[in-house]
């Protein structure tokens, strides 16, 4: 069992360097390259690359997300603050990829009708947000087994801490869904975006 549960760790770690490696990607290169290339340069990568990039993309979201599910199934009552957090960050994610991202990306790159500029903009606000949520859901697979101190490491509670980031983190996931991208629009910005929210997240579990 324990060479299972290890294989499965694996797998979950293998199929997220592939989902997050894609996102990384598509909002940091790609996006770029989209707003400089020629025009057929931009038809080609649209026609091939985007799509090929994509498959990548949902199904590394997909076999992160089963694994994970497996993961936490696993632990039951070793179950900590993190863990769940990660989960809701992770979970999140993997939402946004196949309910706002593909099906609007479809559009954009013109594999299905529909309003590319719209659909485009949908797709881009979802994939900002999961940039931003990408390295608090990192630290929180990394701090999950090592203990930091304060509620952040104790056995999952319903405390005001873990309130506290479930109202934080449904605020943004409504603004992902519903919003704008405001700071979120540059790399740049985004990074800090990401970088200050794990910051935010440790002093809320650990501090409030």
């Amino acid at each position: 069992m324990d060479l299972l549960g290890f294989l499965f760790r694996w797998s979950h770690v293998l199929f997220g360097i592939t989902w997050i490696g894609m996102l990384y990607y598509f909002n940091f290169i790609q996006g770029g390259y989209f707003k400089q290339a020629s025009p057929e340069g931009l038809a080609d990568a649209k026609a091939k690359l985007a799509p090929s990039a994509l498959w990548w993309f949902r199904w590394g979201a997909m076999g992160t997300f089963i694994t994970g599910l497996i993961l936490i199934g696993a632990l039951g009552a070793a179950l900590n603050n993190y863990i769940v957090i990660g989960a809701i960050f992770g979970t999140l994610m993997f939402l946004n990829v196949w309910i706002i991202i593909w099906p609007n990306q479809k559009i954009a790159l013109g594999m299905v009708e529909g309003d590319a500029p719209a659909a485009g903009a949908k797709a881009l606000l979802a994939s900002r947000h999961n940039v931003l949520y990408s390295a608090p859901m990192a630290f929180c697979m990394l701090a999950s087994g090592h203990p930091t101190g304060g509620m952040g490491y104790s056995a999952f509670t319903m405390s005001n801490s873990m309130i506290a980031m479930l109202v934080i983190i449904a605020a943004l996931q409504a603004n992902a869904m519903f919003g704008k991208q405001g700071p979120l629009a540059t790399v740049k910005g985004v990074i800090h975006g990401s970088l200050g929210l794990t910051a935010v997240m440790v002093l809320v579990l650990n501090y409030l």
